[in-house]
């Protein structure tokens, strides 16, 4: 089983409709699909994977090697202990906004990567356009509630990761399963290493790299907004004893003052699984929720919103 593969470019050819098909199943069935020919030059996507991996060996490396989760790793080998590292991630990261401080030791990053977060931000629109469509709202809601009105409120932010080689994966995840919390989430993940899974029907399913592509996924967000239409999927990511995987996951997501409820056309719409209608609230509050129970189930933090 594999998660849905589509040839973005077709949504301006003769096969629209079977695109625009395929991303509402990829949506509605799946809550991850890989998109090629996303109009991301090939170019670019090469620069991003040399400058990324020059700032982790330059600017990260040492630091992970010295890191609280290898510490922990070493101490249980050291006791000979069965145990496993429950609350630890196998994990360097850092975050790319417009307003935070960005590596400066390695040369073309910054540059490279405000390049390829101004490209990827447009494409996150234009999904967002297609989600609008499928599920038969006005163009341009989506960004809309997002923004909270006409402005550029939203947050875009990315999130540089790397997996280092873990001498026990056994021990120790990479990343802890959860969903995201934000709206439409575009990951531009290693060509080779693999290691991310998602929950599909109660089995954990590979995303495979593949080489270019960018990977879509459908936060918690998206989920309130479509009522449910579309869900944000649990996934994780394994600790590999090979590679070191690169994962750059960039994230739009609502203004932290901004309004979230399911769209008023969408809202009649109820579960009946669950009899589940999603709350109103704003986003902020919810983030103080998640920051919470990020690696928790997601319906209490729906819940616990409502109660704000």
């Amino acid at each position: 089983m594999a998660i849905p593969v589509i040839d973005f470019s077709k949504l301006n050819g003769e096969e629209r409709s079977k695109a625009m098909v395929q991303i509402a199943n990829g949506c509605e069935e799946w809550g991850f699909f890989q998109l090629v020919n996303h109009g991301i030059p090939e170019e670019l996507l090469e620069r991003v994977k040399k400058v990324s991996f020059e700032c982790y060996k330059l600017e990260r490396e040492e630091g992970f090697k010295n890191s609280a989760v290898v510490k922990k790793l070493n101490d249980l080998v050291e006791k000979k202990s069965g145990e496993k590292l429950e609350n630890s991630d196998w994990e360097d990261v850092f975050l790319l906004s417009d307003d935070n401080e960005w590596p400066s030791k390695t040369p073309g990053f910054n540059e490279t990567m405000a390049e390829y977060r101004c490209e990827l931000k447009k494409l996150a629109e234009k999904v967002m356009e297609v989600m609008d469509e499928n599920l038969g709202l006005p163009r341009g809601y989506i960004k809309k509630a997002f923004n909270g009105g006409d402005g550029e409120n939203a947050f875009f932010g990315t999130k540089v990761s790397h997996y280092p080689p873990c001498p026990l994966p056994e021990k120790v995840t990479g990343l802890r399963a959860h969903t995201d919390a934000g709206g439409v989430i575009l990951l531009f993940q290693d060509d080779k290493v693999g290691g991310l899974q998602i929950l599909k029907d109660g089995e954990w399913i590979d995303i495979q790299p593949l080489p270019n592509a960018i990977v879509i996924n459908t936060g918690d967000q998206i989920e309130v907004l479509s009522n449910g239409r579309y869900k944000s999927v649990w996934h994780r990511v394994l600790a590999m004893s090979d590679g070191n995987r690169r994962s750059i996951a960039s994230f739009y997501n609502p203004w932290l003052k901004a309004t979230i409820a399911p769209a008023p056309a969408l809202a009649e719409m109820v579960n009946h699984e669950t009899d589940q209608a999603y709350p109103m609230f704003v986003f902020g509050d919810y983030m103080s929720v998640y920051a919470e129970q990020k690696f928790l189930p997601k319906e209490p933090r729906f819940h616990a919103v409502k109660a704000m």
